[in-house]
């Protein structure tokens, strides 16, 4: 009877560990996983960075996104927000968070908000990526669908190629997005004068990819709420999007701007 019990003890023990284990795992299950990949290059005048970053604090506190996340099949996304400049100088300034609320969006924000703006030299597209597919391999959310949103104003001018970089993420069902900013002209002989192409024939990828480029300062705010709504739920204004092209209708060559510094 002692060894009976001791069994069945062991039993509820086990039982209560493996539901455990199964109510965590289904908690960590989301929609998306979303690494918003944020240039912070010198190229970047800091009033640009300060509305770059205030439209993506803005978004986060926006009824437009917490109703966009909430309308998912789970209901629940998973976002890090990352800085990039060079190859080697990426930051991330919001570790990933679980958002299944406007609470939890509206936290998000304000830790963004708070958190110090940094800046580095040079344009490492590729370095970017390959950052924000660590990140994501590193989640521990179970993501339906995984996104790398980049934001930035200049071709990719230092570390390997965009291209290697670009295809190593679609090989892993990872779709990437683009928001260009064209505020100001190219400063450098190897920046390009069309970026919003650039970002279309060489950064975004994947299936239902887009970008939505930056013209006007004014823009940001909207641009980036309008993005991430579009990254959450699919219901964004078509007006403000520009689809990804089809790589065998390249126009723009893809290694314009590659290691200047190299001769």
């Amino acid at each position: 009877m002692v060894r009976l019990n001791r069994f069945a003890t062991i039993a509820l023990v086990v039982l209560s560990l493996l539901i455990h284990l199964s109510s965590a795992k289904a908690q960590s299950e989301v929609d998306l996983a979303l690494v918003l990949a944020v240039d912070i290059s010198n190229s970047m005048d800091p009033e640009e960075q300060e509305l770059q970053r205030q439209g993506f604090v803005e978004a986060f506190r926006s009824p437009l996104v917490h109703n966009a996340i909430g309308s998912g099949m789970l209901g629940r996304i998973a976002v890090v927000y990352l800085e990039w400049a060079g190859p080697t100088i990426q930051y991330v300034t919001v570790p990933w968070t679980e958002i299944g609320g406007p609470e939890d969006a509206l936290s998000f924000a304000d830790r963004l908000a708070r958190a110090p703006i940094r800046r580095g030299p040079r344009t490492s597209i590729s370095g970017a990526i390959d950052a924000s597919m660590k990140l994501l391999s590193e989640s521990s959310a179970e993501a339906v669908r995984r996104v790398i949103d980049i934001s930035g104003d200049g071709v990719n001018n230092l570390g390997r190629s965009i291209i290697q970089a670009r295809e190593e993420a679609l090989a892993q069902g990872i779709v990437i997005n683009g928001l260009p900013l064209l505020l100001n002209r190219p400063t450098n002989s190897w920046d390009s004068e069309n970026l919003d192409e650039y970002y279309r024939d060489c950064v975004i990828g994947g299936l239902g990819a887009f970008m939505v480029p930056v013209r006007e300062r004014h823009q940001f705010a909207e641009a980036i709420k309008t993005k991430i709504i579009r990254e959450i739920a699919s219901v964004a204004p078509e007006a403000l999007i520009v689809p990804t092209q089809a790589q065998s209708e390249r126009r723009t060559s893809c290694e314009m701007g590659a290691n200047p510094w190299a001769n």
